[in-house]
């Protein structure tokens, strides 16, 4: 325990990204507010390559858990793990880097408004659409953000930034576990999961927000992703059509959603960023629009290319 009455457990998924776990560590550490629980949840222990538990100090209980491939699964297999034992659990992307602050601010923030159950952070930055951020700026932003920002807290009243959302960003979000109770990510979405936040955001009871009191910069490292972009491009179709008519989805954030990522990928394949597939997007997005049409379209496709 950590002497507070409310238990936190950070649950991190990673596939084939060591270096990026080991990165993130030291943010973790830092924490003013430490964690109770920290779980690296990898599908074999190559992904990790060390031993968590020594590099946490206190009575942070870190460990990893071994889980079947695909981050809707992992994120399940952390859950299913904390369940019964923690208040709120926060989800973090291998390459996010938190405030040190960050967790001391999620609990104020879930103190001080009883009727929000999710919530998601401000960035200071998010390389996920440019070519990333290396851990060491990653952490300079942050370290400027934390000299500069007051914690959330008798320093500082912390601000709604948005609220009513339709889902949480899934790199830097935080649930009460009372809220989630047996609800689970959806497994029909298979590897990276795309938009399993937003699925599992709209399906927990209580108000979504986003807020500043607690922050981070996420890196959007590009080690260990896959070089083609055709999963990527049909999952950005397939998957907003088959959360449409699963009724977590709105139809007009999920049309918004797909027409632009295909507009995007269209535009820009004959000039793309140096670490965008464009042209294997698109040639997914265009397949997904096919198999729509002839009644074949689902997630789990991607798995037969």
């Amino acid at each position: 325990m950590t002497g507070t009455a409310t238990r936190i457990a950070v649950v991190i998924c990673s596939v084939g990204r060591a270096d990026c776990l080991r990165e993130l560590v030291p943010a973790l550490t830092a924490q003013t507010r430490p964690a109770d629980r920290v779980l690296f949840v990898v599908t074999r222990p190559e992904d990790i390559g060390f031993d968590p538990a020594p590099l946490f100090p206190g009575a942070t209980t870190a460990e990893t858990v071994i889980s079947e491939k695909g981050l809707p699964r992992q994120r399940n297999a952390g859950l299913d793990r904390i369940a019964g034992d923690c208040d709120i659990v926060v989800f973090y992307d291998d390459d996010f880097v938190p405030s040190r602050h960050a967790l001391a601010g999620i609990e104020t923030a879930f103190a001080a408004l009883p009727e929000v159950n999710g919530m998601t952070g401000f960035l200071i930055a998010d390389g996920i659409n440019a070519p990333g951020f290396s851990v060491d700026d990653a952490e300079a932003l942050v370290a400027e953000y934390d000299a500069t920002v007051a914690p959330a807290g008798p320093e500082r009243a912390f601000q709604v930034l948005r609220e009513g959302l339709e889902g949480l960003y899934g790199c830097n979000m935080a649930y009460r576990m009372s809220a989630i109770g047996e609800a689970r990510f959806d497994e029909a979405l298979p590897l990276y999961g795309w938009q399993e936040d937003i699925d599992f955001a709209a399906r927990i009871p209580g108000g979504r927000i986003k807020t500043d009191a607690f922050a981070g910069v996420h890196r959007g490292a590009k080690s260990g992703r896959e070089t083609s972009g055709r999963r990527l491009g049909y999952s950005q179709i397939a998957n907003t059509w088959y959360l449409w008519r699963k009724g977590t989805m709105s139809l007009k954030f999920a049309a918004k959603l797909a027409l632009r990522n295909t507009a995007a990928n269209h535009l820009k394949a004959l000039r793309p960023e140096p670490w965008i597939d464009r042209k294997g997007r698109a040639a997914g997005n265009r397949r997904a629009f096919a198999e729509i049409v002839s009644g074949r379209a689902h997630p789990s496709r991607i798995l037969d290319f």
